[in-house]
This record gives C-alpha cells, structure tokens and sequence, in this order.
C-alpha cells in the first residue's frame, strides 16, 4: 500500500482536477489523503468575502466554512480518503478586495507564504507520502500559486495538476510532456462525477448546474500531471 497526499488550496480542487485518479488509487488499496490549505473561519465576514458566500446562494447567517468543510469530507468519503483541513485564510479574507484581484499578483501585504510554507512542511513530514500532488495553478489564482510555491520551499519531489476547470478556460496549456497521464475509466469518471458533486454550494457558480458538471466531466478523457 502506498500513501497518496494531495495538496488542495481550497476545497475542492483536488478533487475537480484529480478525483479519477485518486478514486484509481483508492480502488487499488492506497492510502488517500487530501490536505486543504486554506479552511479557516472568520465570523461575520465583510465586503468581497461576503460577497463570495452571498454569490453561491447562501445567506448571511450560514456558516460558510463549515458547510464547505463538511461537502469535502463528504466528498472523501466517496473514495474512502481522509480530509485534513489547514485553519488558513484563503484571500478574500486576506484583503484580497474583488475577483479581478485573485488572478493578479500577490498581494506586496501578503503574508500567508511563510506559515503556509511551514504548514506544508510539518504535513510533508507527518504524512510521509510516497506520491506528492499539488496544483500547477492553471488559471492563475493567487491561492493556487501560493501553494505551488510554497510546495516547492518544502523541496519533496510532487506531481502537478492541470487545475479543473480552469484549464477549460485557459488561454496557455503546459506543451511539455506530462509526467503521468491517467486516463479516465469509467468507474474513475464515476467517482470523479460524486466527489464534485459533494461540493454543492460550488456548482451553480463553478459550472451553472450539478447536470452541467457531469457533462463537463465526462468530457474528460485523461487527468495530466507534470513534474513540479
């Protein structure tokens, strides 16, 4: 057996752009971890950040954080993995002020790099995993380039995945040759279509509708990762 750990920033990224071939390795008898970095709380949030839990529908009083952490252990139930969730802040709580500003440059206030780095580290060391996966950031948003970066502080070998969906909507794609290309069955295609759909609060915004994310899945032929 063989312990597989994926390094999601939010939660459900790892699942969105790696869920075949996690459910693959759960099916053969591996070990499955997903560690979320940024999971924290904070109470009554204000401006953007509010604004990014009114946008999916729910209201004020719903504990926002809550609710997605409970979707992501839903969603590693699918496939038997274990959830760890890291008490970060992803960056609408950071100062991060409208979308436009998640998919620009880091913020010069910016300090989440250096504990994150270090938070990975103790994960890294306490997991001791034999396949290290993390996000390549496709899309470019800041929280995914944080942990792309603060992966490689960390100096383990890792695998990088295409970010799901922002590779559908991406203008440049990695031409290299992957390093692992797992093509989708269609039991991973299955398990990949549960797990996201775990993740409810999301898919309206992320996709238009729990039908369309299935659509969108099943037009997936392969999961890509490269060498980090």
């Amino acid at each position: 057996m063989k312990h597989i750990v994926a390094i999601s920033p939010h939660l459900d990224d790892a699942a969105f752009s790696v869920g075949g071939l996690l459910a693959s390795r759960a099916r053969a008898g591996d070990r499955v971890t997903i560690v979320t970095c940024f999971t924290g709380n904070v109470a009554e949030p204000t401006g953007f950040a509010r604004a990014c839990q009114l946008d999916k529908g729910l209201g004020p009083e719903v504990d926002y954080m809550a609710l997605r952490r409970a979707e992501d252990h839903a969603a590693c139930a699918v496939i038997g993995a274990t959830a760890v969730h890291l008490p970060l802040l992803e960056a609408p709580h950071r100062g991060y002020a409208s979308a436009p500003e998640l998919f620009a440059a880091r913020r010069d206030d910016d300090a989440m790099l250096a504990p994150l780095s270090a938070a990975l580290a103790e994960q890294i060391a306490l997991l001791s995993p034999d396949l290290l996966l993390g996000p390549l950031a496709i899309g470019n948003h800041v929280d995914h380039w944080l942990v792309r970066d603060a992966l490689e502080t960390c100096g383990a070998p890792i695998l990088l995945w295409e970010d799901w969906p922002y590779l559908t909507r991406a203008a440049d794609r990695r031409t290299d040759r992957p390093a692992l290309v797992h093509p989708l069955d269609d039991a991973d295609r299955a398990a990949r279509i549960a797990m996201c759909a775990a993740y409810a609060s999301q898919l309206g915004f992320q996709f238009g509708s729990l039908q369309a994310m299935e659509t969108a899945v099943r037009a997936v032929e392969a999961e890509r990762l490269f060498d980090g």
